[in-house]
């Protein structure tokens, strides 16, 4: 966190907090089937169990996508052969530096999960459809998960082509 003395629009002295957290990732894995899986778990932070994509702090030495599979794996025992980037979102524009790539992956296998000690994760199964819904009435509210999901609907309804168009980073 870092505290900025700044002039402010208004010509007049003021100061800004910045905080900065881990850059990080989400991923929807989506199956053949056009199954989407996501975790459930309890977020301390917003005080209730939320429904999400897989997401995780990219560590020091990573990158993005290497951390996007790592994270699959572990939180849901998913191994993806391929994953589309969707580039990158700022969740927080106001005060909080907290980039997130965002992911779809395909290609799915299945095996056994290992998450962190701290997480206690419940892998939940819908389609893409339902998870749609989920975002448009509310039961999906993690931000990085909704603009991935609702990409994809975008994407089935042709809007952009063959696909949503992509950031180029």
């Amino acid at each position: 966190m870092r505290r900025d003395e700044v002039i402010r629009p208004d010509g007049k002295p003021g100061s800004y907090a910045v905080i900065t957290v881990k850059y990080g990732v989400c991923v929807v894995p989506i199956d053949e089937n056009g199954i989407v899986h996501l975790t459930q778990e309890f977020h301390y932070a917003v005080g209730r169990v939320t429904l999400e994509g897989v997401s995780g702090g990219i560590e020091v030495g990573h990158d993005a996508e290497e951390t996007a599979y790592r994270e699959l794996e572990e939180e849901l025992g998913i191994r993806a052969s391929r994953l589309q980037s969707l580039g990158t979102i700022d969740p927080f524009t106001g005060s909080v530096v907290s980039p997130t790539a965002l992911f779809v992956a395909t290609g799915l296998t299945f095996g056994i999960s290992s998450p962190e000690t701290t997480e206690q994760i419940t892998h939940i199964q819908m389609s893409i459809d339902e998870a749609i819904a989920a975002v448009i009435d509310g039961r999906i509210t993690h931000a990085p998960t909704c603009i991935i999901l609702l990409r994809l609907g975008l994407s089935r309804l042709n809007l952009f082509g063959n696909s949503p168009p992509m950031h180029r980073e």
